[in-house]
């Protein structure tokens, strides 16, 4: 029987490299606003909503991909180490499949932004920039299958150094392309476009590199090809996948909601708003990565069917976590009126994101249980009622709460962000709750 240190330990070595990978993620985000801004306003808030549209419709497939990784961590808890090549490649049929679905969906909706009430250059530059980056779903997709499937192994850091070189690839290609240096004509947005499509791809080839040719894997015959449909096991992926791609989708719709009933309060509201919520998504990515070890741990545990290391596993995720959290949620409150400076210095802008921060600063720790949360349930396979814990919580609490205290009782943006505080908060009890219940139980896979 472990200890809760080494629980803790575990834990950690495998969460920092899916936490550095995942700010990896937000820093190239970051890197393409700052390259981009410096071509104007309509660039910039082109790119801002052709990247709102993608997400949103993205993020399903990233949750599906997701699904994977606690079914291998199961398989090799339980040592039925023969089925972990079946699953791999089911679930690259299945992301495959999702990944054109999904990728003509953003094609589609990209032909919409001219009827969201947008000006009429923005709407342009923004669907022309959302079609090249639609295009870099599908290696993203490979990239995903093949990284979820590692990590069921707990191996995490082969993602994670992908992630860095391919930061540094984009900001090259971004420099290349948007400038047109070196020869190549100067793109403008379009040009980041194609650094987005041209870092997934080297993302995807390079993990897949990777796999195939690391011995260990051979056995599992990894190589990119399938050898028949097994139903069985695609339903399996899908009924956990899903769900889990839902659970994201409503929580990502929910904020994308609330920065619309802020933009209704107006421009210094909004951008208040940008600032504190780019903040809160920084530390979440910490609670990502504490969530996807979880996640394993707990699979490993019920692998081995042993419910008392598997609460272990799970509750000790869930407690680093908040303790995490909390801490960012003190410096928060500390530095919430110097933060925001880091970002503008409209005094307006600045005394609504400093109200703000305090707010982020009491929602950290709720943030931090409900993240882990689904993660170490979706370690149990159970992931249709977390989902419905989610809608309610974004969408039958957060919103309509947010909605009445912003706009009925006249609190403003403020009023918006304690609603999202209150759903947060209800999302952590009822996962933890589940949670609690569910890991009593012994999983039959």
């Amino acid at each position: 029987m472990q200890s809760f240190k080494k629980h803790i330990w575990e834990t950690f070595n495998l969460a920092y490299p899916v936490i550095i990978g995942q700010l990896g993620f937000i820093m190239m985000g970051v890197v393409d606003s700052i390259m981009v801004g410096e071509l104007g306003a309509v660039p910039l808030a082109g790119a801002s909503l052709g990247n709102s549209m993608f997400i949103l419709i993205f993020i399903i497939g990233l949750g599906v991909s997701m699904s994977v990784t606690p079914l291998i961590a199961i398989l090799v808890g339980a040592k039925r180490f023969q089925e972990c090549g079946i699953y791999f490649r089911q679930s690259l049929i299945v992301n495959i499949v999702l990944g054109l679905i999904l990728m003509s969906v953003v094609f589609f909706t990209s032909n919409l932004f001219e009827y969201l009430n947008q000006p009429l250059a923005v709407a342009e530059q923004a669907s022309s920039y959302t079609k090249i980056i639609a295009l870099s779903i599908m290696p993203a997709m490979l990239f995903h299958t093949y990284k979820q499937f590692i990590e069921g192994f707990s191996i995490m850091k082969p993602a994670m150094i992908i992630a860095i070189v391919a930061n540094i690839i984009n900001a090259f290609a971004n420099w290349v392309f948007i400038y047109g240096n070196i020869g190549m004509p100067a793109l403008g947005l379009n040009g980041a476009g194609w650094a987005t499509f041209f870092s997934r791809v080297f993302m995807a080839f390079v993990i897949m590199l990777y796999v195939m040719n690391k011995e260990y894997f051979k056995q599992f015959d990894v190589n990119f090809h399938f050898k028949k449909i097994n139903f069985p096991v695609i339903k399996k992926i899908l009924s956990i996948g899903l769900p889990s791609g839902f659970q994201y989708f409503f929580e990502v719709g929910a904020f994308s909601f609330a920065v619309i009933m802020i933009g209704w309060l107006g421009t210094n509201q909004l951008a208040a708003h940008q600032i504190a919520i780019n903040l809160a998504s920084i530390t979440f990515m910490v609670v990502l990565g504490i969530s996807a070890a979880g996640g394993i741990r707990v699979g490993n545990k019920v692998g081995k069917k042993d419910v008392v290391e598997v609460r272990k596993a799970g509750f000790t995720a869930v407690i680093m976590g908040a303790s995490i959290m909390f801490t960012f949620g003190v410096i928060f409150i500390v530095l919430n009126e110097f933060l925001p400076t880091l970002y503008i210095d409209n005094e307006d802008v600045i005394r609504i994101a400093s109200s703000l921060i305090v707010i982020a600063a009491l929602f950290q720790i709720s943030d931090g249980i409900q993240g882990v949360g689904i993660g170490v349930l979706r370690g149990l396979t159970d992931v249709k009622i977390p989902t419905l814990i989610t809608f309610i919580a974004y969408w039958v609490l957060a919103l309509p709460i947010g909605y009445l205290f912003g706009f009925v009782f006249h609190f403003g943006v403020e009023g918006v962000w304690v609603g999202l505080l209150l759903g947060l908060t209800a999302s952590a009890a009822m996962l933890t709750i589940r949670f609690n219940i569910k890991s009593k139980q012994l999983v039959e896979f």
